[in-house]
């Protein structure tokens, strides 16, 4: 090539050179970074699904969640030294819970309403659209719920409130729940009404008292006070539990949190609903952990696990040839390797439900279905006692038997061997009188209540649209629960 005279390469020969070093480096550098510059809007893309995937799933599930505001009395605060005991005052509370059902009912724990006077539901905003404006104008007016039962050995309480075509979460199919799952719990975490927050399952079936059948979801989602009621759900927006408490040494979230099962709430639902309790349901057996010296002396193939020590008479495991000393290898294709497992696994089924139950006898394995049936509840005892026409309140909207020694005598808690116990509630009652299956009325706006001859008498007294004060024992506490008198 000629070398022109005032040509670049003739006047800058370096520069020249230094400038074809940049471009092939230029070049290079371009070609390797196309790429990652496609690799890197791909991951954007991917980034802005997730993100619309979750905003979608949180307006779905967000109008079902409440706040739920509980009124009562309750101690305040104690001397340390002790001089002025206990001072009891008036004390507010605030949880969560979601609505189950679309005709009004709404699910928590049963420590969010213990000791209420008064419950209250706020609802969130109906659109579920939570941009930053429509968030600062929501302004949720707190609707009154009446308690309709509760389950305390097992934490769950259900409530009402008097509304229809509400937007209810669906149940979670326990038995598919994983380990590694994506899920989001909503509440009001100290308060702050309707949050949300995201995990994984930490565990499926996490036993935290090895003596007790409640088995708990385990996560990492961040749950702190005011969450208890609130569901837990994953990426379909079904409910995979309630969640319940906290592990935590500071008093807030440390990434252990816990959830009751969605087999137990469901189960749960139905029977409080139905009865005010729950209907314990068994298959009419009697079993025990397999000790080492016990496999000894019986000669057991196994020398751990659960063996049948009990067959009731006339019960649904003896029609179905269930045998004492049979070791039970599985319930429903899981492995049943403890008593807490066995019993956990009958909460979480209805009456008429079957359970697949493989035992080992002898050297023979054997596959038997099971029905389950339900456990009388000692309420149910009461409820037989009274009488549709006799026992009717109609006021309060509630079947109530008078109690006398006989009754007094079974009911160990009480105070005083008087009052009105409350055995169910009118199916054809709508009215919002918060009582509930066991509660015993002592006195209405003073009076001292004996008889339901009484308690009608001064019902009657009592003009329409006026106010009541009821003092009844709930449990092993006694409570004032107020309300106004409906309009006949």
């Amino acid at each position: 090539m000629s070398k022109r005279p005032g040509s670049l390469h003739a006047r800058f020969p370096s520069a020249l050179r230094h400038l074809r070093s940049v471009l092939s480096v230029a070049a290079a550098s371009l070609i390797c970074s196309a790429p990652v510059a496609a690799q890197s809007t791909s991951d954007t893309e991917s980034l802005r699904k997730l993100n619309s995937s979750v905003e979608a799933l949180v307006r779905k599930v967000s109008p079902s969640v409440v706040q739920i505001l509980v009124t009562g009395y309750g101690a305040l605060e104690q001397s340390e030294r002790g001089k002025t005991g206990v001072v009891v005052g008036r004390q507010r509370a605030i949880g969560s819970g979601f609505i189950i059902d679309s005709s009004g009912y709404i699910i928590t724990n049963a420590h969010v309403i213990s000791g209420a006077q008064r419950v209250q539901v706020v609802p969130p905003m109906a659109s579920g659209d939570t941009t930053p404006a429509n968030t600062l104008a929501y302004r949720g007016n707190a609707i009154a719920a009446r308690i309709v039962g509760v389950a305390r050995d097992i934490d769950i309480a259900v409530i009402k409130v008097d509304a229809k075509n509400l937007p209810a979460l669906p149940l979670a199919n326990y038995a598919d729940l994983r380990q590694g799952e994506l899920v989001f719990a909503f509440g009001s975490p100290e308060g702050l009404r309707n949050s949300v927050s995201m995990g994984v399952v930490s565990s499926t079936a996490r036993q935290i008292d090895p003596d007790s059948p409640l088995v708990y979801v385990q996560t990492d989602a961040p749950i702190n006070p005011g969450n208890s009621g609130g569901p837990l759900v994953n990426v379909n927006g079904e409910v995979v539990g309630i969640n319940t408490f906290i592990l935590s040494q500071s008093g807030g979230n440390e990434g252990l949190g816990f959830a009751i099962p969605s087999g137990i709430v469901g189960v749960s639902f139905q029977q409080i609903r139905n009865y005010g309790h729950i209907h314990r349901g068994e298959i009419g057996v009697g079993v025990q952990t397999i000790t080492p010296a016990l496999a000894a002396a019986l000669n057991l193939p196994r020398d751990s696990g659960i063996i049948i020590s009990d067959v009731l008479p006339g019960g649904p495991a003896e029609a179905a040839g269930i045998r004492v000393q049979d070791i039970v290898v599985s319930l429903d294709g899981r492995p049943a390797v403890s008593l807490p497992y066995f019993y956990f696994h009958l909460l979480g089924h209805d009456t008429g439900d079957k359970i697949h139950i493989e035992v080992l006898r002898g050297a023979q394995q054997l596959a038997i279905d099971v029905p389950v049936i339900t456990r009388p509840h000692e309420m149910d005892q009461f409820a037989a006692l009274a009488d549709p026409e006799k026992s009717l309140v109609r006021p309060l909207g509630i079947l109530a038997i008078e109690i006398d020694k006989k009754i007094a005598a079974v009911l160990p808690a009480l105070r005083d061997p008087f009052g009105i116990l409350v055995v169910a509630r009118s199916a054809e009652s709508t009215s919002e009188v918060p009582l509930t299956t066991g509660d015993v009325i002592r006195t209405l706006n003073g009076v001292p209540i004996t008889t339901l001859d009484r308690l009608r008498s001064v019902l009657q007294d009592v003009p329409p649209g006026g106010s009541i004060a009821l003092q009844i024992q709930r449990e092993d506490r006694l409570l004032f629960v107020s309300f106004t008198l409906d309009q006949p």
